[in-house]
């Protein structure tokens, strides 16, 4: 197998056989393995994921998910997973801090690599992964499948159509509120989120990544930023020692920040906001229009167009579930929805598409990652600082 090709040797109705090897069953990996289940069934593709192996420590459990997901057998240590030679490609979906090791073998092995987002625990991290892969040549992206809900993929073609102009601000947020429990504890299997010595960071790494993403995806990059974070509840008892411990997690971030192009913005995250359970919203205000878009409602994209007639202006609501928007042509009659598995459908759609001719690498890249861990990294320290840091690196 070379660096970029899977075991070709198989084919099923023509198919080009990829065999991939899973870390982790948690959330992600129960995401990740619908998607390679279900994508050939929606997308006419050259490659056919195979689910070969799934990787966790717990044999029982690793078992458990390996039966009802379909994966053909399980490893108990990730690098006996690399070193199998039917695997073709790595997806990690295990805590931030497994991410950089895992990757720098699966690199050096040969392997194509997917990475859940965060991309690392810090950009330290990430430029390491992002050397590996590259010296490698070998085929990678981050899970930031927000970019794949259509209206969003939408939004971007909009604002490369020009429709809006001249961007002047962006303004997101992501709001949860799961953590707000005192009694709730810290670490360990479902917790690890809350672990900083796991997870790297709180809302900035687990939530703001995404809004991060979605944004200079959208406008372009971001020059520098000034932020604030608050940990709210001090000490939670430590699920793997029972002890009262210290929490180092934000559990809410707030920045502004300048992009590239100009443009002004405002960023808010947390997860102490009573009745919000996964709001993730952003609205872009440019010269000739707006847009606005929230996940609560995912199948509709807020379009403001200053082009109309002065007596027919007014925000409409594009319904984004016709043909002609991006990937609804896959599924099924327009007006009809498609729902949160389905942006990991198609990413794993684009990543399969971007293997056929080897020309087109899929985004976002390691390196996208990388540009989104500088800033939250930036994020980070100016909430320490108290000052604007640069988001370059």
């Amino acid at each position: 197998m070379g660096p970029n090709g899977p075991n070709q040797g198989e084919t099923n109705m023509a198919k080009k056989k990829l065999n991939i090897g899973i870390i982790g069953y948690g959330f992600m990996g129960r995401a990740h393995s619908n998607a390679f289940r279900k994508v050939n069934n929606f997308f006419d593709l050259e490659y056919e994921p195979v689910l070969k192996a799934a990787c966790a420590r717990n044999a029982e459990k690793a078992q458990e998910f390996a039966d009802n997901w379909g994966w053909e057998s399980i490893e108990t240590d990730w690098r006996k997973l690399i070193e199998r030679d039917d695997i073709d490609c790595i997806d990690i979906g295990s805590p931030n801090n497994t991410h950089c090791e895992i990757v720098k073998a699966a690199a050096e092995a040969g392997k194509m690599i997917l990475c859940e987002k965060p991309l690392a625990m810090d950009a330290a991290e990430g430029e390491e992964m992002t050397a590996a892969v590259e010296k490698a040549g070998v085929a990678n992206m981050v899970w930031y499948n927000y970019r794949r809900v259509p209206a969003i993929t939408l939004a971007k073609q909009l604002i490369d159509e020009g429709r809006l102009g001249r961007v002047f601000h962006y303004r997101a947020k992501y709001l949860q509120d799961w953590t707000i429990s005192p009694d709730l504890p810290q670490g360990g299997e479902g917790l690890w989120r809350l672990d900083a010595s796991v997870a790297g960071s709180g809302v900035t790494g687990d939530l703001l990544a995404h809004s991060i993403d979605t944004a200079i995806w959208l406008i372009g990059g971001m020059d520098s930023v000034t932020a604030m974070t608050e940990t709210f509840i001090k000490e939670r008892t430590h699920n793997l020692t029972g002890e009262k411990t210290k929490v180092t997690i934000d559990d809410a971030c707030a920045f502004l920040g300048k992009f590239d192009c100009g443009a002004l913005s405002t960023f808010e995250s947390t997860r102490y906001a009573r009745g919000r359970k996964n709001q993730n919203t952003f609205e872009i205000n440019g010269e000739h229009g707006s847009l606005y878009f929230d996940l609560e409602d995912p199948h509709q994209l807020q379009f403001f167009d200053n082009k109309h007639d002065s007596h027919v202006h007014g925000w409409q609501t594009i319904l984004v579930t016709d043909f002609e928007h991006p990937y609804m042509d896959k599924y099924w009659v327009p007006g009809t929805t498609i729902g949160y598995e389905h942006t990991f459908v198609n990413a794993t759609a684009d990543f399969l598409k971007s293997l056929e001719s080897g020309q087109d690498p899929v985004r976002p890249s390691f390196r996208d990652g990388l540009e989104t861990q500088y800033i939250c990294d930036a994020v980070l320290k100016s909430a320490k600082t108290g000052v604007w840091e640069s988001c370059k690196g």
